[in-house]
């Protein structure tokens, strides 16, 4: 099969699913009230080039992603069974909402990551923080799974704080990579590449699976995913819609699927 069109649920794949975030599709859907672009003709095209899940963040000011967007891609997602759809987002705020109802009407939600965003925040800028956040963690991680919803949460790259994710009974982690982005090519970079890896590996040794995301992009994504072991997705929005608006969908989806595959050989 060829690698860069396999699923993200093939036991051959063997390598790390891309999962693209149609947020800023949605952001900019928003500035007119004409409906484009489309929000599900970008996650039908990232699909239909082999991109492995579709990621929304459905904030509750509905700046981008919109209540209608989540409803209206998880139909799209029964078309695509052998993709996954996350949804991410406060889950003290509207998220859990979406994962009931989805859930309830047995709808495609296969991944809910966990993010400590405040509502004001323009965009995601830490992970979430033990002991201090678990116990009020706990009861909607337990909900969540109870669902049949895999749980993952939000997290700086602090090896120590791995075993208290797996307490948790999260099942994986989504690394937060903004510092690894801003350090990439920078005498700082390889030691904030260090620190991944100690997390990955800790992660690793606690049975957590490991996703990662914020601000990855074709020329840095390849040097994390050889660096840091054991990822099983990255989730990836900003950069590859931009790249998009050069390449189009199709190809800016292929490129991003090159770069894993390559990083997989070198693995």
């Amino acid at each position: 099969m060829n690698p860069l069109l396999t699923s993200g649920l093939d036991p051959q794949r063997g390598a790390t699913a891309l999962s693209v975030n149609v947020n800023k599709v949605a952001l900019l859907r928003n500035t007119r009230e004409l409906g484009i672009p489309s929000v599900l003709r970008a996650a039908t095209l990232a699909l239909q080039a082999g991109a492995h899940g579709i990621t929304v963040h459905p904030r509750p000011d509905e700046r981008h992603i919109r209540a209608h967007d989540v409803y209206e891609l998880a139909d799209l997602m029964q078309q695509w069974p052998q993709a996954e759809y996350n949804i991410e987002g406060n889950p003290f705020h509207n998220l859990m909402g979406f994962v009931r109802e989805l859930a309830g009407k047995g709808l495609p939600i296969h991944q809910v990551t966990f993010v400590p965003d405040s509502v004001a925040q323009s965009t995601s800028d830490h992970g979430w923080q033990f002991p201090q956040d678990a116990e009020r963690l706990a009861p909607l991680i337990d909900e969540a799974r109870s669902l049949g919803v895999r749980v993952s949460l939000f997290m700086d790259p602090l090896p120590q704080a791995m075993a208290a994710v797996r307490e948790l009974r999260a099942e994986r982690v989504e690394l937060y990579t903004e510092s690894y982005a801003r350090a990439h090519a920078t005498p700082a970079g390889a030691g904030v590449l260090a620190g991944f890896t100690a997390t990955a590996q800790a992660a690793l040794r606690e049975g957590l699976g490991i996703n990662a995301g914020h601000d990855l992009n074709r020329a840095n994504l390849g040097g994390f995913l050889r660096a840091v072991p054991g990822v099983q997705e990255v989730s990836i929005g900003h950069a590859l819609i931009a790249d998009a608006l050069e390449l189009g969908y199709t190809e800016a989806v292929r490129d991003y699927l090159r770069c894993i595959h390559v990083a997989s050989l070198a693995a």
